[in-house]
């Protein structure tokens, strides 16, 4: 065995037991790349300088902005109107709350920007508000916590801000408008799946629809929806960098929810505050160590091999953009958002474009495959999230949410072979080039 090969199997191989092992994911990326650097002779003092290099980022100063932003939004009393809004458009139909739950997530995720928090704010309101409707409660939070993907995929999403910068070039304008239309999809195919299996179990209708109450609602709830808009218009228009807009819109998120909600006061804020820094700590230092593990990875020319092994098992762009699919959401299984995209990405973008997808769609096929990953054992987070706010066993809820895993492998393919899903939006508004 070629020392570059052993190299590669210490890596990996290492990284993979340390996974198993139960390791928290920081460490299991950052011992698995100090014992490659040993194999490969390096000086280990170069790790830190790795380290800092991969945060030494303007365009990631966005991401602890947009974490505070729906930290503050949705500690900030806007879950309430948000479900009425959902409610007044979509409560008529037969598993009317089902519904919901849906549109309520779609709405939510484009402030939040993320599935657990989604599926703690919205599922802590809705689940017993279902269960008391005469809802099951496992298909509750099965509804739940599928739904909360959108949020992985409507802007302002800072796991996009990640993969922008993974990629390299990308624009993050782009990735913002690519959201859009595949969140919708994605919550069409969940709304058809709760349709059927709510005429199956015989689930109640809401209140009939009313125009009225429809635009009382987006009156109400209008200060929640600007601050996507501020976000979004403001990158894609070219008025100010990802950056500058996430700034801008943790101050117009703190406005809103201390002077015009008053869902949050001072104390709230600072408690607000310490939450974001427990989270924004946890995702710069895998940001800082999968830098180091990239590193190690293009040495040992990883990406190129991956490559060449992928394509060789067949040249037919639909089997290796299933396989790329397979591969995104085996890894889902087993580890976290972040992570895979800051090491996924190096590797498979190469072979994502040799066969003719686009960056900006590969970037929504990894988001959506990582959303899966979210909600499946071993490493679930959202299920398991779903599950303690529900009260329910993880067995059961994994159970109900079978027939949601196939709306969301639809929703998927579609993504994955039909380019203009993604492109479409970000090609009229001018924000995608090429």
């Amino acid at each position: 065995m070629s020392g570059e090969a052993l190299s590669t199997l210490v890596l990996l191989g290492s990284f993979f037991v340390f996974i198993i092992l139960r390791f928290p994911i920081a460490y299991s990326v950052g011992l698995s790349t100090v014992l490659c650097m040993i194999s490969m002779g390096q000086n280990i003092v170069t790790l830190p300088q790795q380290m800092v290099k991969g945060i030494w980022s303007f365009s990631l100063m966005a991401v602890p902005f947009f974490i505070t932003m729906g930290v503050l939004m949705g500690t900030g009393g806007i879950s309430d109107k948000l479900i009425a809004l959902a409610n007044s458009l979509v409560g008529w139909m037969r598993g009317g709350l089902a519904m919901v739950n849906i549109v309520a997530s779609y709405f939510f995720g484009g402030i939040s920007g993320s599935a657990s928090a989604d599926t703690a704010s919205l599922g802590s309101i809705l689940i017993p508000m279902m269960v008391d409707e005469g809802y099951d409660a496992d298909f509750s939070t099965a509804v739940t916590i599928t739904s909360s993907c959108e949020g992985l995929l409507v802007p302002p999403s800072h796991n996009m801000v990640i993969y922008a910068t993974s990629a390299g070039g990308v624009s993050v304008g782009a990735l913002f408008m690519a959201g859009y239309v595949p969140g919708a999809i994605l919550a069409i195919a969940l709304m058809v799946g709760s349709y059927i299996l709510s005429v199956k179990n015989n689930y109640p209708k809401g209140k009939p629809f009313s125009l009225s109450n429809f635009f009382k609602q987006i009156g109400k709830s209008i200060w929640a929806l600007l601050a996507v808009l501020i976000v979004v218009v403001g990158v894609v228009g070219g008025v100010f960098t990802a950056t500058e807009s996430a700034a801008i819109a943790v101050i117009y998120s703190l406005i809103v929810s201390v002077f015009i909600y008053k869902g949050l006061d001072w104390k709230g804020v600072w408690k607000s505050l310490e939450q974001c820094i427990d989270t924004l700590a946890i995702v710069l230092i895998l940001i800082a160590m999968s830098a180091a593990f990239g590193n190690c990875l293009t040495l040992l020319h990883v990406p190129a091999k991956a490559a060449t092994f992928i394509t060789s098992i067949s040249s037919s762009p639909v089997v290796v953009i299933l396989l790329l699919n397979l591969i995104l959401l085996l890894l889902g299984m087993i580890m976290d958002m972040a992570p895979i995209i800051l090491i996924a990405t190096p590797i498979l973008l190469p072979v994502a474009q040799s066969v003719g997808l686009h960056p900006v769609q590969f970037g929504i096929m990894m988001v959506l495959n990582c959303g899966i990953g979210l909600l499946t054992p071993p490493v679930g987070a959202v299920l398991f999230i779903g599950s303690a706010v529900a009260k329910r066993p993880m067995e059961k809820v994994v159970k109900a949410t079978l027939p949601f895993y196939v709306c969301m492998i639809i929703a998927l393919l579609l993504i994955s072979f039909i380019p203009s899903i993604s492109l479409w939006l970000p090609r009229i508004t001018g924000s995608l080039i090429g």
